[in-house]
């Protein structure tokens, strides 16, 4: 471990000139300089053997000064990067053992800052020379946002389960879901260019005068703040992009274990305060990436590209033929709740069920009222847990295999409820989860108003990298829509409104060719509902009817 360490006394001189009719008096607010700067610097994989490093170019810096809001890290080999708490690692790309003098520049309010600076001595020796050739096409190849497929943008966890690394747990954007009736959108307009210069990749993004900005970022750049927006933002210019190792942890199945770096603040489409970007995959025409958003490290943003435009009209999708239509099995809540079909199953589960959730299960928040099956989520303190719920099943009383079910429903509203409608195979309690299998018909979370999510869970496909897609549906808190599964021993489809977005091809290997039950719940917070609303008081999921086709 090295450490450095200053302390900075410095003079500073305000001169205030004001030219008024009358005396003023002006308050800026108080200016407080950073003192006591210091930096530690650790170079990863250090042994006797290699002194200087593993090889990985990697180098962990830890800064820290009392009054500093911000540390700004020069690296001196092109890059550089803005830590909120002042720790970051950094990979060094220039192949052998060098040294590099860095510049940390710690900032306190009103502009006022310290610098210092450290050199590090660091081995590098890595290459990865096949995605070298597939982003530049052995000399220059242009990316558009994969507007026409789903998740093209989302959001997941930075760290945790080895799942939860490669996939946007917490949102997917549906197919063209950033641009408008005239299917624009300046998140997918803009041209993304890499480029070989003998050895080296040179980067330009034509992003055609306007910059798609993440919300935290937009008042910065002259946004309101309250939501994604495109800004103008010209982001023309060559920069310099090297090739690093990734450090995620993600395992090599999910990954290509390359890291983008693009130097002078480049970004990669959607801005957000990354400028390095893990390749999850990549092959001649599609790319999918991995970057941490930059004032969140909480935060993972993914992005897919293609090398074909993407924002073109969508096409039609085919009208859907039915396998079943014999009506074999009905609940339309005319009558109330019949408790020997439905087992309510109460409390917070183990672990919030295994998704961390934050409600209690009770048998008092659901009821029939005209006509509608209504579950309710309440913010409401019962045995420890700030919220309360319910959460039925059919299990042991209605069992079936293969059929189209259909639910017409109206969802609730309110960042952290986590409806939804499902099946859950009848054996769980002798293979266990995700061996039994898991069908859901419906999910929705309200951090993610009007996506639906319909998705399988099976052995290898679980958790974040379960088998899923999901689909824009306006107003499906204020009005009814219809959620349909179709399962047979050949494949699994699901509808929204008669509208196919997902189709998983059956086999005899699957789990799903034996009895599945029936849940239906409202959670919230957890794993997949995410952040609850301070302000959250109820809200409820209506069902006018369940019914299963044979």
């Amino acid at each position: 471990m090295k450490k450095i360490y200053i302390n900075i006394s410095l003079l500073l001189s305000l001169l205030f000139v004001l030219n008024s009719c009358e005396e003023e008096d002006y308050d800026i607010g108080e200016i407080t300089t950073p003192t006591n700067l210091t930096v530690e610097t650790e170079v990863l994989g250090v042994t006797e053997e290699m002194p200087d490093g593993d090889g990985s170019g990697a180098v962990t810096f830890n800064a820290s000064a009392d009054n500093a809001i911000t540390y700004k890290f020069i690296y001196g080999d092109g890059f550089e990067e803005v830590s909120y708490d002042g720790t970051t690692t950094h990979n060094f790309n220039e192949n052998g053992v060098n040294d590099y003098t860095v510049t940390v520049i710690a900032s306190g309010t009103g502009g006022v800052s310290s610098n210092l600076t450290t050199t590090v001595t660091v081995f590098s020796d890595f290459s990865d020379p096949e995605t070298k050739q597939l982003l530049t096409g052995g000399s220059s190849k242009t990316w558009y946002v994969a507007a026409a497929q789903p998740a093209h943008l989302g959001v997941g966890p930075a760290s945790g389960g080895a799942p939860d690394l490669f996939t946007p747990v917490y949102y997917a954007a549906a197919p063209f879901e950033k641009a408008g009736a005239d299917v624009s959108s300046c998140l997918y307009e803009g041209e993304l260019t890499f480029s070989l210069e003998g050895e080296e990749i040179i980067y330009n993004q034509n992003n055609m005068g306007s910059t798609f900005f993440n919300a935290s970022y937009g008042a910065d750049f002259g946004g309101s703040g309250a939501e994604d927006q495109c800004l103008e933002y010209d982001t023309s210019g060559p920069k310099a992009v090297s090739l690093s190792p990734a450090t995620s942890g993600i395992p090599e199945d999910n990954s290509t274990g390359t890291v983008i770096n693009i130097a002078g603040g480049g970004f990669m489409s959607y801005y957000f305060g990354a400028s390095s970007y893990e390749v999850l995959s990549i092959d001649e025409n599609t790319m999918h990436v991995r970057g941490v958003m930059g004032n969140d490290p909480s935060l993972a943003w993914y992005l897919k590209f293609t090398t074909s435009q993407g924002a073109e009209e969508p096409e039609e999708p085919e009208e859907f033929e039915t396998e079943f239509e014999e009506l074999t099995w009905s609940q339309e809540f005319d009558e109330p709740l019949d408790t020997e079909l439905w087992n309510f199953e109460t409390g917070n589960g183990e672990n919030g069920w295994g998704n961390e959730e934050a409600q209690y299960y009770t048998e008092d928040n659901a009821e029939v009222v005209d006509g509608n099956l209504v579950i309710t989520a309440r913010a409401e303190e019962m045995n420890g847990f700030d919220y309360t719920s319910s959460r039925i099943t059919t299990q042991d009383n209605f069992e079936f295999t293969y059929g189209r079910v259909e639910a017409r429903a109206k969802l609730p509203e309110g960042a952290g409820t986590w409806p939804a409608i499902w099946l859950l195979g009848a054996d769980i309690a002798e293979v266990g989860w995700p061996e039994t299998g898991e069908i859901d018909i419906m999910e929705h979370v309200g951090n993610q108003q009007n996506t639906i999510h319909g998705t399988l869970h099976y052995p290898g496909r679980s958790a974040g990298n379960a088998d899923g897609d999901s689909i824009l549906v306006e107003n499906v808190s204020s009005e009814f829509h219809t959620y349909t599964m179709e399962w047979s021993s050949e494949r699994i489809v699901f509808l929204v409104d008669g509208v196919v977005y997902h189709t998983y091809q059956n086999n005899p290997d699957s789990p799903f060719n034996k009895d599945f039950f029936l849940i239906l719940n409202v959670a919230m917070g957890g794993t997949f509902g995410g952040e609850i609303a301070e302000d959250f008081e109820e809200s409820s999921m209506e069902i006018d009817y369940i019914r299963v086709y044979q």
